[in-house]
C-alpha cells in the first residue's frame, strides 16, 4: 500500500491527458494551427522532459563497461528518436488543404485554349492484367487535350500490340539506363519532337489507375505559374501484406495513410511537399529547365522535388483521392519497396543535397531532408533495440536503466500517452501501438542495412523493382522473414521463464523490485509484438483479386428462371452474389449488372450466403467493369483506425 499512493499520484498526469482527449479534443478542429501547435507542443515538452530525466537520473555511470555502453547507447537512441519526432511535430503543427483552391481555378485557361496533357504509364515487367486496368482508366480520364502513352522498359511486343488495340501510344527505348527516371526522360525527349508536345505530363505507375477527374483537378493548381509539380495521394484498392495477413484491413488503414493524409498536407503548409512519383503531374517547362528528371538516386521523385526547389519551382499537394493503385501483395515486395525508399533518401543526403552542404536549398527544404534522414536512421534501429535490450538484461544481467516504477509512471507514461493522443487526434486513430510496432519491425533490419549502405557508400547501388501480380492463391509461410522473429520470441519467452524460476539472475540489484517489474512489462509487450510479427509472416491467399465490395441489386438469369439478389464483390473476372439459392455449380446464364448490362456468367462455387461466379465478358464489358470499379470519384480502403475491430481481428489471426 505504501507504493500505491505515490504510484496513483504519478498516474495523475496521464489521467488528465486521457480526460482531455475524451472530453475536450472532440470539440476542437484538428485543422486549426493553434490547437495543433498546443497539442504537439505539449507532446514535445513532455518528450524532452522524459529525455532529461533519462540522462540525469536513470543511466549507469559512464564507463567502458557493458552496462554503461548499453545504458548510454539506448538512451542516446531514444533521444535521437525524440529529436526526430520533435522536428516532425513542428512540421505537423500546420496543415494546408487545396481543394477549395482547385475548385476556384478549374479551367483557368482561356476558352478553347486548354493546355495539352500527356499521361505516362511507366512499366518494366508488369503483366497485362495489371497494365490493362491502368490503360483503360487513363483513357476514361476527362480532359480536352489528352494523350496516353505506355513507357515500356521491357520492350515487349505483346504490350505494343495491346497498346494498338486500346489506341494509346507506345514508347520504348534500347536500354534501361537510370531505370524509371531514364524511362520518363526518354519519353519526354521523344514527345518534345512532336507537334502536339504536352504542356504537362502526369506520371502513373503501371498499377495506378486514375479517376476520371484526375487531370482536371491537378492541372487546376498550375494556374500559379510558379508551380512545377502537383502531387496527389496514393490510395490502394487492395490491402497491403500486413493488413491482409492479419485480417485487419477493415479496421486498420494501409501503412502509408498517415504520410499521405497528414504529413504531406502539413509539409505543403511549409512549402516542402514532396513528389512521390506516381499520381503526380509535372509542368514540362519546369522539368526541361532543370535538365529533366535527376538520376543520381533510386528515389528520383524526392530528388526531383529538391532539384525543382533549388531552381525556384514549387511542389504542391492536392489531398484528394484521384488515383488508386495496387499495394505490394507479398511481404518481401513490401520490404523491398521500403528498403529502396530508405536507400534513395540516404543517397540524396550523402551525394546530392547534404542538408548542411553548399547548395541553393532554403532552410525548410534542408530541414525536410534532416527530418527524413532522422526518421529512417532512428525509427527502425530503435524498434530492434527495444527487442534486444530486455534480452540483455534477462540473459546477461546488463542494466538498461536504474529507475523506480513510480518515476517511470511519472515521466514516461505521460510522454507516451500524450504522443499517442496527439497523433491519433490528428490522424483519425492511425496509431495503434502493437500494430504500428509490428509494421516497423517487419522491415527494420533490411531498412537498417539500406540506411548504412546508402549513407556510408557512394554507390552505384542495385535495387529491385517491386514485383506485382503472380500466383497468390496459396498459403505461403515466409520462413526467411519469420525465423529471426521466432528466435527472438524464444529468447524473450525464455528470458521470462528461466531467470524468474531459477537462480539464473545475474543482476541481483534488480532481481527483485522495480527494475524487474519494468523489464517484465517491457518483455511482455515485446512478446505480443513478436507474436503479431510472426502471424504477419504467414501469407494468406488472395482469391479472385482484385475484386472489390460493390453492394448493388442484381438479377441472374439461368434459362427461363430469374434469380434476384445482391452483388457483393465485383471484379473483371467474376463476382460474388448473395440471395439466390438452389443453383447448380457449372450452370451458365447472364448476370445483369447496373450500368453495364448482361454479362455471361457461370456458377463457380457456393458460399455461405450465395455463389461465386466466373465471367466471360466481351472486351467492351471488361473495360466497363474496370471503369466502374476504379475510375469513379471514391475513397478506396479504410481511412481511419478502429481499435475494437483491430483487437478482434488480431485475436482471430493469432488463433488460426
Amino acid at each position: 500500500m505504501a507504493l500505491l499512493s505515490p504510484l496513483f499520484a504519478a498516474l495523475a498526469g496521464a489521467a488528465v491527458i486521457i480526460g482531455v482527449r475524451l472530453t475536450v479534443l472532440p470539440l476542437l478542429n484538428p485543422n486549426r494551427w493553434y490547437w495543433r501547435t498546443l497539442l504537439l507542443g505539449t507532446a514535445t515538452l513532455l518528450s524532452w522532459r522524459y529525455v532529461a530525466w533519462r540522462f540525469t537520473e536513470t543511466l549507469v555511470p559512464l564507463d567502458w563497461t557493458p552496462d554503461a555502453v548499453v545504458s548510454w547507447g539506448f538512451a542516446t537512441l531514444e533521444a535521437l528518436t525524440v529529436l526526430s519526432s520533435s522536428i516532425a511535430f513542428v512540421i505537423l503543427s500546420r496543415v494546408r488543404e487545396r481543394t477549395a483552391e482547385a475548385d476556384e481555378h478549374v479551367g483557368w485557361w482561356s476558352p478553347g485554349e486548354a493546355p495539352s496533357v500527356d499521361i505516362f504509364i511507366t512499366t518494366y515487367n508488369e503483366p497485362l492484367e495489371i497494365l490493362e486496368r491502368t490503360i483503360i482508366g487513363a483513357k476514361a480520364v476527362r480532359f480536352p487535350k489528352l494523350g496516353v502513352f505506355v513507357l515500356d522498359d521491357g520492350r515487349r511486343d505483346w504490350l505494343r500490340q495491346a497498346c494498338e488495340r486500346h489506341s494509346v501510344g507506345y514508347i520504348a527505348r534500347s536500354d534501361n539506363a537510370h531505370a524509371k527516371a531514364g524511362n520518363i526522360n526518354h519519353a519526354l525527349a521523344q514527345r518534345a519532337l512532336n507537334p502536339d508536345r504536352p504542356d504537362f505530363v502526369a506520371i502513373l505507375d503501371a498499377d495506378f489507375i486514375p479517376h476520371v477527374d484526375f487531370i482536371d483537378r491537378t492541372v487546376a493548381l498550375f494556374y500559379d505559374q510558379g508551380v512545377g509539380l502537383v502531387q496527389t495521394p496514393q490510395h490502394f484498392f487492395n490491402p497491403d501484406p500486413i493488413q491482409h495477413n492479419l485480417g485487419i484491413s477493415a479496421g486498420y488503414p494501409d501503412e502509408q495513410r498517415h504520410f499521405f493524409d497528414n504529413v504531406q498536407s502539413a509539409r505543403d503548409a511549409w512549402g516542402i511537399a514532396i513528389c512521390c512519383g506516381t499520381s503526380s503531374v509535372m509542368r514540362v517547362h519546369a522539368i526541361q529547365q532543370i535538365g529533366l528528371l535527376p538520376t543520381q538516386s533510386v528515389t528520383e521523385d524526392f530528388l526531383l522535388t529538391l532539384k525543382l526547389a533549388e531552381n525556384g519551382w514549387q511542389t504542391v499537394y492536392l489531398n484528394e483521392a484521384l488515383t488508386e493503385g495496387l499495394a505490394p501483395e507479398g511481404l518481401k515486395e513490401y520490404i523491398v519497396q521500403r528498403g529502396r525508399w530508405c536507400l534513395g533518401l540516404m543517397q540524396i543526403a550523402r551525394n546530392c543535397y547534404n542538408p548542411f552542404g553548399s547548395h541553393r536549398l532554403g532552410l525548410m527544404h534542408r530541414i525536410s531532408v534532416i527530418d527524413s534522414v532522422l526518421y529512417w536512421l532512428t525509427t527502425f534501429p530503435f524498434r530492434l533495440a527495444s527487442l534486444i535490450c530486455p534480452l540483455l538484461y534477462w540473459w546477461l544481467g546488463i542494466t538498461i536503466m536504474n529507475a523506480s516504477l513510480v518515476d517511470i509512471t511519472r515521466y514516461y507514461i505521460p510522454y507516451y500517452v500524450m504522443v499517442l493522443v496527439a497523433l491519433n487526434w490528428l490522424s483519425k486513430g492511425l496509431f495503434i501501438p502493437i500494430v504500428n510496432d509490428t509494421a516497423q519491425l517487419i522491415a527494420a533490419w533490411p531498412i537498417c542495412r539500406a540506411a548504412a549502405l546508402g549513407l556510408l557508400t557512394r554507390g552505384p547501388h542495385r535495387f529491385s523493382v517491386t514485383a506485382k501480380g503472380g500466383d497468390r492463391t496459396r498459403i505461403v509461410v515466409q520462413w526467411s522473414l519469420m525465423r529471426p522473429f521466432l528466435i527472438l520470441f524464444g529468447l524473450t519467452v525464455g528470458g521470462l521463464i528461466v531467470p524468474l524460476n531459477s537462480d539464473f539472475v545475474f543482476n541481483t540489484s534488480l532481481a527483485a523490485g522495480d527494475g524487474v517489474a519494468i523489464v517484465l512489462f517491457w518483455t511482455v509487450y515485446n512478446v505480443l509484438v513478436l507474436l503479431v510479427a510472426i502471424a504477419a509472416c504467414i501469407e494468406r491467399p488472395r482469391y479472385n483479386r482484385p475484386q472489390r465490395q460493390v453492394l448493388e441489386p442484381i438479377t441472374l438469369t439461368i434459362g427461363d428462371d430469374l434469380h434476384r439478389g445482391w452483388l457483393v464483390n465485383l471484379g473483371p473476372e467474376g463476382a460474388r452474389i448473395s440471395g439466390p439459392f438452389g443453383l447448380s455449380v457449372g450452370a451458365t446464364g447472364n448476370l445483369t449488372i447496373p450500368a453495364i448490362g448482361d454479362v455471361e456468367a457461370r456458377v463457380l462455387a457456393s458460399t455461405r450466403d450465395g455463389y461465386r461466379l466466373k465471367f466471360s465478358p466481351s472486351i467492351e464489358q471488361r473495360a466497363q467493369i474496370i471503369e466502374k470499379l476504379h475510375t469513379a470519384r471514391a475513397l478506396p480502403g479504410a481511412d481511419r483506425g478502429d481499435i475494437v475491430r483491430i483487437i478482434r481481428e488480431l485475436a482471430r489471426a493469432l488463433n488460426r
